[in-house]
Protein backbone atom coordinates (compact mmCIF):
# COMPACT_ATOMS: atom_id res chain seq x y z
CA UNK A 1 0.00 0.00 0.00
CA UNK A 2 1.24 3.56 -0.53
CA UNK A 3 -0.31 6.65 -0.62
CA UNK A 4 -1.93 8.32 -4.03
CA UNK A 5 0.23 11.25 -4.66
CA UNK A 6 3.58 9.29 -4.53
CA UNK A 7 2.48 6.77 -6.17
CA UNK A 8 2.06 9.44 -9.31
CA UNK A 9 5.20 10.98 -8.87
CA UNK A 10 7.23 8.16 -8.52
CA UNK A 11 6.03 7.39 -11.90
CA UNK A 12 6.75 10.48 -13.31
CA UNK A 13 3.63 12.36 -13.49
CA UNK A 14 5.09 15.03 -11.88
CA UNK A 15 6.51 17.18 -8.88
CA UNK A 16 4.32 16.86 -5.63
CA UNK A 17 2.59 20.06 -6.59
CA UNK A 18 1.96 19.22 -10.09
CA UNK A 19 0.24 15.90 -8.59
CA UNK A 20 -1.62 17.71 -5.70
CA UNK A 21 -2.92 20.04 -8.80
CA UNK A 22 -3.12 17.26 -10.87
CA UNK A 23 -5.44 15.19 -8.65
CA UNK A 24 -7.52 18.39 -7.65
CA UNK A 25 -8.82 18.80 -11.43
CA UNK A 26 -9.83 15.68 -11.15
CA UNK A 27 -8.07 14.12 -13.38
CA UNK A 28 -7.14 10.84 -11.54
CA UNK A 29 -9.19 8.16 -10.70
CA UNK A 30 -8.85 4.87 -8.80
CA UNK A 31 -10.60 1.59 -9.96
CA UNK A 32 -12.41 4.14 -12.62
CA UNK A 33 -13.85 6.47 -9.77
CA UNK A 34 -12.71 10.02 -9.44
CA UNK A 35 -10.32 10.55 -6.70
CA UNK A 36 -8.90 13.82 -5.28
CA UNK A 37 -7.80 12.84 -2.42
CA UNK A 38 -3.43 12.19 -2.54
CA UNK A 39 -3.55 11.00 1.02
CA UNK A 40 -5.43 7.96 0.29
CA UNK A 41 -4.09 4.34 0.20
CA UNK A 42 -4.12 2.34 -2.77
CA UNK A 43 -2.40 -1.07 -3.64
CA UNK A 44 -1.30 -0.82 -7.87
CA UNK A 45 -1.23 -4.77 -8.03
CA UNK A 46 -4.99 -5.21 -7.79
CA UNK A 47 -6.61 -1.41 -8.08
CA UNK A 48 -6.05 0.55 -11.51
CA UNK A 49 -4.89 4.09 -11.83
CA UNK A 50 -5.92 6.21 -15.08
CA UNK A 51 -4.25 9.89 -15.72
CA UNK A 52 -6.94 11.41 -17.98
CA UNK A 53 -8.74 8.29 -18.94
CA UNK A 54 -6.59 7.46 -22.23
CA UNK A 55 -6.47 4.41 -24.07
CA UNK A 56 -3.94 3.45 -26.46
CA UNK A 57 -5.21 -0.32 -28.31
CA UNK A 58 -1.84 -1.96 -30.42
CA UNK A 59 -2.17 -4.72 -32.56
CA UNK A 60 0.70 -7.30 -32.51
CA UNK A 61 1.59 -10.29 -34.86
CA UNK A 62 3.22 -12.06 -31.70
CA UNK A 63 0.09 -13.43 -29.82
CA UNK A 64 0.37 -17.06 -31.56
CA UNK A 65 4.31 -18.76 -32.15
CA UNK A 66 5.34 -21.96 -32.87
CA UNK A 67 8.46 -23.22 -30.98
CA UNK A 68 8.07 -26.68 -31.54
CA UNK A 69 10.94 -26.56 -34.36
CA UNK A 70 14.31 -24.13 -33.77
CA UNK A 71 15.62 -21.70 -31.85
CA UNK A 72 13.17 -18.76 -32.74
CA UNK A 73 9.54 -18.90 -32.90
CA UNK A 74 7.58 -19.20 -35.80
CA UNK A 75 4.58 -16.71 -36.61
CA UNK A 76 3.81 -18.57 -39.50
CA UNK A 77 0.54 -19.98 -38.10
CA UNK A 78 -1.02 -16.39 -36.72
CA UNK A 79 -3.92 -15.16 -38.19
CA UNK A 80 -3.57 -13.62 -41.76
CA UNK A 81 -4.56 -9.96 -42.05
CA UNK A 82 -7.81 -10.85 -43.77
CA UNK A 83 -8.67 -12.57 -40.35
CA UNK A 84 -6.62 -10.46 -38.11
CA UNK A 85 -7.81 -7.00 -38.80
CA UNK A 86 -11.56 -7.53 -38.12
CA UNK A 87 -10.89 -9.47 -35.25
CA UNK A 88 -8.72 -6.19 -33.76
CA UNK A 89 -11.66 -3.71 -35.33
CA UNK A 90 -14.41 -5.79 -33.29
CA UNK A 91 -11.62 -5.10 -30.30
CA UNK A 92 -11.82 -1.55 -30.93
CA UNK A 93 -15.21 -1.51 -31.08
CA UNK A 94 -16.07 -3.24 -28.02
CA UNK A 95 -13.82 -1.67 -26.19
CA UNK A 96 -14.93 2.05 -27.06
CA UNK A 97 -18.89 0.83 -26.25
CA UNK A 98 -17.54 -0.68 -23.25
CA UNK A 99 -15.76 2.78 -22.29
CA UNK A 100 -18.12 5.38 -23.28
CA UNK A 101 -15.18 7.13 -25.13
CA UNK A 102 -12.87 6.69 -28.35
CA UNK A 103 -10.03 4.65 -28.20
CA UNK A 104 -6.37 5.54 -29.53
CA UNK A 105 -5.06 2.93 -32.07
CA UNK A 106 -2.07 2.61 -34.32
CA UNK A 107 -2.09 1.27 -37.64
CA UNK A 108 -2.34 -2.54 -38.06
CA UNK A 109 0.69 -4.08 -39.38
CA UNK A 110 2.88 -0.97 -39.15
CA UNK A 111 5.95 -0.74 -37.59
CA UNK A 112 5.30 1.60 -34.67
CA UNK A 113 7.30 2.93 -31.96
CA UNK A 114 5.30 2.60 -28.46
CA UNK A 115 6.79 4.23 -25.15
CA UNK A 116 5.45 2.77 -21.61
CA UNK A 117 6.22 1.39 -18.52
CA UNK A 118 4.77 -2.03 -17.99
CA UNK A 119 4.10 -2.93 -14.29
CA UNK A 120 4.67 -6.72 -14.30
CA UNK A 121 5.18 -10.30 -15.75
CA UNK A 122 4.66 -11.65 -19.12
CA UNK A 123 3.31 -15.02 -19.16
CA UNK A 124 4.22 -17.17 -22.28
CA UNK A 125 3.27 -20.67 -22.27
CA UNK A 126 5.13 -23.25 -24.21
CA UNK A 127 3.30 -26.08 -25.07
CA UNK A 128 4.83 -28.34 -26.76
CA UNK A 129 5.17 -32.06 -25.97
CA UNK A 130 7.78 -32.36 -29.11
CA UNK A 131 9.73 -29.86 -27.96
CA UNK A 132 10.95 -31.03 -24.60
Amino acid sequence: MERLDKFLCDRGVGTRSQVKAILKAGRVRVDDRPEKDGSRKIDPKIQTVTLDGEVLAVSQFTLYASTVKGNRPSYIKAAKPDVAIPLYEKFLLLLEEHLGKTVKKGIFGADMKVGLVNDGPVTIIVDSKLKF
